[in-house]
């Protein structure tokens, strides 16, 4: 069974059968039980993460947090590892599906140890809140012989929050405005962390002094541990100017009327850093290396372009196709942005394969997929080549009308060039693959 639940729809040529055969690939790689099969392990007492071992015998209770988009499915396999060893345990994630339905309450259900609460992404709420308040109020006052395991997921910044000063509704303006403004994710996240109690290390404050070891499973390219569901177990050494200074790039003063006194200095001592270990378990160097491996094995030469590629989707689309090159593959991975300027459905992976639609040449399949099925709708991103072209010809499909109106999904619906996969149990961002025959 194929994770590209359209897979038979779009294999309408060998080449397109390739791309779709390397995006099933990459898409395996992350799932989290081969994630674990790779990094953790547990024989007896001994825990082992990424060869780092931990004697459980040596702590008094052990909990679990998890938060962000997967997480539920990681901290199930870690409750099971850790059976009755395990304290208790708190997670927030989104729903689970299955055979692409959201299937609302089934998480909760499989757990025995653990708490579930069922969050939303990307626009916080008030369930986000309350599970945080929850975590604040239960590991407010753990000891010395006491291990968290903190699993952090891609989506932690929205489901994980506890606003400093300002209001939930403050908050979701302010995310909105974010949403639309163009700016990267360390930079959004940057302001994050400068209006919430739990970002940007406080998070350690609140659990010190009990051990933490934390499991990051990156959606952030680059892997700058700060900026992953915005650090809430790792020191930042950002600053509340540096925040105000990108309100003022991107000109979102009207949107983030706030007073200096509306944010805060996270934690800078280094007592609530020193028994923290964080291991980044999963990033998307993961899915290069699975698609490179795969592309080698079908006989393909294989360009590596990046692991931490970013910039508007225009700019992003002609840079990765004129860095492509004749029979070859061409692999990157990363998170681009996209200005809204138009009121239509889309993502930034169906954007960004739009405006490379608008510029390939006969010989090119190109795909943008984000990695955890969900381009901010309800398919991972897009497939195009020539054929999707003349497929827009023939129903008239202006391609500059869908771009400006920011409407790539109902674009891509009409030519079924949509990947849809359902959301998935990982997230590590986008990646991109440029096939040149």
């Amino acid at each position: 069974m194929h994770i590209v639940k359209n897979y038979d729809e779009l294999n309408i040529s060998s080449e397109r059968k390739i791309v779709l055969d390397l995006i099933e690939t990459a898409l395996e790689s992350i799932q989290p039980e081969n994630v674990f099969k790779n990094n953790v392990k547990l024989n007896g007492n001994i825990l082992s993460i990424k060869g780092k071992t931990y004697n459980l015998g040596d702590y008094n209770r052990i909990f679990l947090l998890g938060f962000g988009k997967g997480s539920a499915e990681n901290s199930k396999i870690i409750e099971a590892m850790l059976s009755d060893k395990l304290t208790a345990g708190y997670v927030i994630d989104l729903p689970a599906t299955a055979n692409g339905a959201l299937q609302a309450g089934t998480q909760e259900e499989e757990f025995s140890k653990i708490q579930f609460t069922l969050g939303t992404h990307p626009i916080i709420s008030e369930e986000n809140i309350e599970f945080t308040e929850k975590v604040m109020r239960n590991f407010t006052g753990l000891a010395e012989r006491d291990l968290v395991i903190v699993v952090v997921c891609g989506g932690g910044s929205a489901m994980f929050e506890h606003p400093h000063s300002i209001t939930l509704a403050q908050k979701i303006q302010i995310e909105k405005a974010l949403l639309k403004s163009g700016a990267d994710i360390t930079e959004i996240n940057t302001i994050r962390q400068h209006l919430s109690d739990v970002k940007g290390g406080g998070l350690s404050k609140i659990m010190y002094p009990a051990k933490i070891v934390t499991l990051i499973f990156s959606d952030v390219p680059g892997n700058d541990l700060r900026f992953i569901a915005s650090g809430p177990t790792v020191k930042n050494d950002t600053t509340i100017d540096d925040a105000l200074d990108i309100i003022k790039k991107y000109s979102l003063e009207k949107d983030i009327n706030l007073p200096r006194e509306a944010f805060i200095d996270n934690p800078h001592d280094d007592k609530y850093f020193e028994n923290i270990e964080n291991f980044i378990v999963l990033s998307n160097v993961t899915v290069l290396d699975a698609i490179e491996n795969k592309a080698k094995l079908l006989g393909l030469s294989v360009i590596r372009y990046s692991d931490r590629l970013k910039g508007d989707t225009k700019d992003v689309a002609k840079e990765l196709l004129e860095n492509s090159k004749d029979k070859s593959l061409l692999i990157a991975a990363g998170e681009t942005t996209v200005k809204v300027t138009g009121n239509g459905k889309g993502g930034r992976n169906q954007q960004l394969a739009l405006e490379a639609l608008k510029i390939l040449n006969d010989n090119t399949y190109f795909a943008s997929v984000d990695s955890d099925g969900w381009d901010f709708t309800d398919t991972a991103g897009a497939i195009v080549d020539i054929k999707s072209k003349q497929k827009a010809e023939e129903l008239n499909l202006n391609i500059d009308d869908y771009l400006l109106n920011n409407d790539s999904y109902t674009f891509f619906q009409k030519i079924n060039s949509q990947v849809i996969t359902g959301r998935l149990s990982s997230n590590v961002s986008d990646f991109m693959i440029v096939l040149k025959t």
